[in-house]
């Protein structure tokens, strides 16, 4: 109980009592907490869904529903999954070495390459999930939204290192099996089922690709920085986000 509350912690604003906040994280720790995030991504879609569903409700425009729902989600994760998005593609624009990169990573500002990503991201997401609240497709949202927290599971692999020897990437990177990642795609692929009603193949396969984007993202950019970061967790998430609601808004005529 104490690392599901540590995890809520650490992923949302939420006051949570009794955390491993105040005391020495470990890398046990740490595997424990990354093992964990997809309960609290399961949390955030609940949020994003919910959001949506009275927005739509209220009569609100399509544009501005996927808006505060994306944005709710946002605010409820400190926006730290964005941050590291924009960083990672900051990283990836520049062409110098890869301690470079990592220099331009941890400045703290957004430049214009990850500023322009950024903004095609957002846009991106919330005309997904207003097309989704659209169709009155509450599932979906939510599923999109959890599953993709499955990333981070997948992006702590065993075999990737850290790219810097102290931060989230020490304390998570090479702390997840085989056996864990494959528990929660699994799990992720079959809550994706009812997602789209007639069509159960759909959810899972627009959930994979998601994950699957994410993945080889994720490895390029080990691979560019030299290790893995909170950053390249945060853009993995991102990725696998608005790739599986971009899948769940696909028309059964194009199919």
């Amino acid at each position: 109980m104490k690392h599901l509350l540590a995890t809520i912690a650490w992923m949302t604003v939420l006051p949570v009592p009794g955390s491993l906040q105040p005391s020495p994280v470990t890398r046990a720790d740490g595997a424990r907490i990354i093992a964990l995030v997809p309960l609290v991504g399961a949390l955030v879609g609940a949020a994003a869904a919910a959001v949506a569903w009275v927005a739509h409700a209220a009569g609100l425009p399509t544009v501005l529903v996927g808006a505060l729902a994306v944005g709710a989600g946002a605010l409820l994760t400190r926006g730290m999954h964005l941050d590291g998005f924009a960083d990672c593609v900051d990283g990836l624009g520049s062409y110098g070495s890869p301690e470079r990169a990592r220099e331009i990573m941890r400045q703290g500002t957004v430049g214009p390459f990850g500023a322009a990503a950024l903004a095609l991201l957002l846009i991106a997401g919330s005309a997904a999930v207003g097309g989704l609240a659209d169709r009155g497709a509450w599932l979906a949202i939510g599923v999109a939204v959890g599953a993709a927290r499955v990333a981070a599971v997948l992006g702590c692999r065993r075999g990737w290192s850290p790219s810097n020897p102290d931060g989230f990437g020490a304390l998570t990177a090479g702390t997840q099996g085989l056996a864990t990642q494959g528990f929660w795609a699994v799990a992720a692929l079959a809550a994706a089922v009812p997602a789209v009603p007639g069509r159960p193949w759909q959810g899972p396969l627009a959930v994979a690709a998601g994950l699957v984007v994410a993945a080889l993202a994720m490895r390029h950019c080990v691979r560019r920085f030299g290790g893995m970061s909170g950053d390249v967790l945060g853009f993995g998430i991102e990725l696998a986000t608005v790739g599986a609601l971009v899948g769940l808004n696909v028309t059964e005529g194009w199919m």
